[in-house]
């Protein structure tokens, strides 16, 4: 019993290290969603270039796109904009999700930094980004013609990302 107290610190050391070293491989971007392979959930919101106009889910069905949470406030999401206008030039259909802002703000951002948007979603409280449990922006959701979602991808999509992650997705529900 003496000699397996002595030996208790090494096992503890050695569990520790396999957890360790297992937590190490995992991509710290892979967020699993729930919704993968399930409808957008439904929605009303307003457009932010006009408030009077209302959408809901149906403006995904018929073409697929990317749905992009973002926010003037997010810092990421400057990083990202950029490589989100080139992709819209490419023809890359993308719905803006803007998330927990100030609607003037978000006008005068996409004025100023060019507008990659088909259409931007106003979610001032957030609730939308609840119901596709969002973490944060930048988030990115490849969203099939039947509006079911593909794909999520949380954080900045630059050239690697889409290359890796979001264009063989897209190219499949092409």
């Amino acid at each position: 019993m003496a000699r397996l107290k002595l030996f208790l610190p090494l096992i503890v050391f050695i569990v520790l290290a396999i957890f360790l070293l297992n937590g190490l491989e995992r991509d710290p971007n892979a967020m699993p969603s729930a919704l993968i392979d399930r409808p957008i959930p439904a929605f009303s919101l307003s457009v932010l270039s006009d408030e009077n106009n209302q959408v809901d889910q149906t403006i995904f069905q018929g073409k697929p796109a990317l749905l992009n949470v973002w926010a003037t406030w997010c810092i990421s999401c400057r990083v990202e904009h950029p490589y989100l206008n080139k992709l819209s030039e490419q023809g890359i259909r993308i719905i803006g999700l803007n998330y927990k802002d100030d609607i003037v703000a978000a006008r005068e951002w996409l004025a100023e930094k060019g507008d990659p948007y088909a259409l931007s979603i106003v979610d001032d409280t957030g609730r939308m980004g609840l119901d596709l449990g969002v973490f944060g922006a930048p988030e990115t959701y490849v969203v099939d013609s039947t509006g079911t979602i593909r794909y999520k991808h949380v954080g900045v999509v630059d050239d690697r990302v889409w290359q890796k992650h979001l264009l063989p997705v897209w190219q499949q529900i092409q």
